[in-house]
Formats: C-alpha cells, structure tokens, sequence
C-alpha cells in the first residue's frame, strides 16, 4: 500500500472556494488502476492559513506514480494554477509505502 498526502495551507477566509474547487472537479481516480480511495482532510487553524490535506491510497507505489504520468492526472491537474490566490505558497507532498497494517 501507498498513501499520497499534499498539505495546503488556505489562507483565512478561503476556505470554503477551496473546498468547492475539490468538490466540484470531475475526478479521473477510479478510472486508475490500482486507485483505492480519496479523502479532502481539514486540519488545524494557524493564524493565517487552515491546513488541508489530499489524500488518496493506492495498492503500490508504482500505480500512484502511473497516476503521475496518465493523461487523467494532466486532465485533472490543468487548471491548478488558477487557484494558487487560495493558498500561501506550494501544496507539500508526502508519499508513504505501507509498512505494517490491519
């Protein structure tokens, strides 16, 4: 297993057109082999940014990176930079591979 993890710091205020951008958008994940599921996580309120994270789990590192190169993840992707106004700064990738579990 391996979980993918981008962490977005929202400025104040914005909260709310940042998650109609994630909620709205057509995802192309389940079309993924190897895609298991999808989460939007709110986190914390510094003061001036909430934090969210993305988070998707997928059966091996190898389908997540497949992701990375498919035409579905460009498709989903294409207009990330119009959002950048809700944000102070790039979101922060974190991969993990699965060592133990239940």
């Amino acid at each position: 297993m391996f979980v993918a993890m981008n962490r977005f710091k929202v400025v104040k205020g914005q909260e709310s057109a940042f998650e109609a951008v994630w909620t709205g958008r057509e995802t192309r994940l389940p079309e993924m082999p190897g895609f298991v599921s999808f989460h939007l996580l709110r986190g914390p309120e510094a003061e001036d940014h909430v934090l969210y994270a993305s988070h998707t789990i997928w059966e091996s590192r190898g389908a997540f990176e497949a992701w990375t190169r498919s035409e579905q993840f460009r498709e989903a992707h294409r207009d990330a930079g119009k959002n950048k106004p809700l944000y102070l700064g790039p979101p922060a990738f974190e991969g993990f591979d699965a060592v133990s579990g239940a």
